[in-house]
């Protein structure tokens, strides 16, 4: 069985992790578990770019639909339509505002079993059920029922691709192969050297 090393993955700290100053403990919470950070911007989203990410996956808009209607009728609530694409595509729009009402931090960070690595520190989608520990977990107190009552999206910091495939796609949209440096970290041979080799020269 391999590993691949080099794994990558994109994070966006969204607009509410800017405003709220958790840029630097973000950035700290993917750096100590041993990940590599191999580009970073700072940018004004548009919504046509908001829209292509969410887009990239054709299945998404159906799914999330689908995913919305059946947590409206689990709370007893008339969902805004039965149509999945007709309320995906209201979530989409509920994103695009919220993507683009202040600057992000886009970023692609690399190593071993990387999006899956990130997902667990970032924590689940709902900042009031995920777990303490995680980012959401331990820096907001959003929920569904917020979010659904103020009719906007949920506020949950960051964005982290959720698979490979995705991540390859994501990292796609938002930088240019140039963008993404090549470079080693000194504590890479003390993650995946077999014998890590050289300590003591």
């Amino acid at each position: 069985m391999t590993y691949p090393k080099t794994e990558r993955t994109l994070v966006i700290i969204k607009p509410d992790g800017i405003q709220r100053t958790l840029i630097g403990e973000i950035i700290k919470r993917y750096e100590r578990v041993g990940i590599k950070l191999v580009a970073i911007k700072m940018l004004l989203p548009t919504e046509e770019k908001v829209e292509k990410h969410y887009l990239l996956d054709p299945s998404w808009k159906k799914n999330v639909g689908e995913k919305s209607i059946a947590s409206y009728e689990k709370k007893g609530i008339t969902p805004p339509s039965t149509d999945p694409i007709a309320v995906g595509n209201m979530v989409v729009e509920k994103l695009k505002k919220y993507f683009t009402c202040g600057p992000v931090i886009a970023m692609v960070w690399e190593g071993a079993h990387v999006v899956e690595v990130v997902r667990k520190i970032t924590g689940g989608t709902e900042p009031r059920s995920t777990d303490v520990g995680t980012i959401r977990g331990d820096f907001v107190l959003d929920s569904y029922i917020m979010a659904d009552t103020d009719d906007r999206a949920i506020r949950n910091l960051i964005h982290a691709s959720g698979t490979v495939d995705e991540s390859a796609a994501e990292i796609a949209l938002w930088f240019t192969p140039n963008e993404i440096i090549e470079y080693s970290l000194i504590q890479e041979q003390i993650l995946y050297d077999v014998n890590i080799d050289g300590v003591l020269e």
